[in-house]
């Protein structure tokens, strides 16, 4: 390791030295030349689409501000709304609960009206046998006392009729101005 010589690059006396070459257009005059040439080419065009990007720029933040200033408010009213919105159902609801408890209730009395009636003429019954009577006598009695109680008369109301008496779909008549007919029969006629 004794015969290896390090030199020192920078040194001016050194035969190993590297030369930089010097650069052309060092002042940017080809960038000036270049940027003239394309704003004298497309100068109108160029100032019209930087117009156009700055006015889409500025409607667009102006949405975005009352986009924000309005989703505050609105989502306050929403829930209020929504409150007022849950507190009615939960009002029909009540009222609807009220009504189904009031119908079942009656609905009850109506069913132990019945089995208190039927209990009764069983009663009834089983004092006829008793004593030797028919049975069937006295159901035919109630059983008729019930049919008159229960069938009430209702009055034919006058209606008028859909169509006239004179209708008949078959014929093609009395409808509208629409009436199928048939096609002809046979071969198409053609060469």
């Amino acid at each position: 390791m004794d015969d290896v010589e390090i030199t020192d690059v920078d040194d001016g006396d050194s035969p190993y030295q590297v030369e930089k070459p010097h650069l052309k257009n060092q002042d940017l005059s080809s960038v000036s030349l270049t940027a003239g040439d394309l704003l004298s080419q497309y100068g109108w065009h160029l100032l019209v689409v930087s117009v156009l990007v700055y006015l889409l720029i500025q409607h667009l933040m102006k949405r975005f501000r009352q986009r924000d200033q309005s989703s505050a408010p609105q989502t306050q009213q929403d829930v209020s709304s929504v409150v007022r919105n849950q507190e009615a159902m939960e009002a029909a609801r009540r009222r609807m609960q009220e009504e189904l408890d009031a119908k079942a209730a009656i609905f009850r009395e109506k069913q132990k009206q019945q089995e208190e009636e039927k209990r009764r003429q069983k009663i009834e019954i089983w004092e006829s046998m008793q004593q030797g009577k028919s049975y069937k006598g006295a159901q035919r009695v109630s059983a008729t006392a019930e049919e008159a109680g229960s069938s009430t008369v209702k009055p034919k109301t006058d209606k008028k009729p859909l169509r006239g008496a004179d209708y008949n779909p078959l014929t093609g008549e009395g409808g509208s101005s629409c009436t199928w007919r048939p096609g002809r029969r046979g071969p198409s006629s053609g060469g």
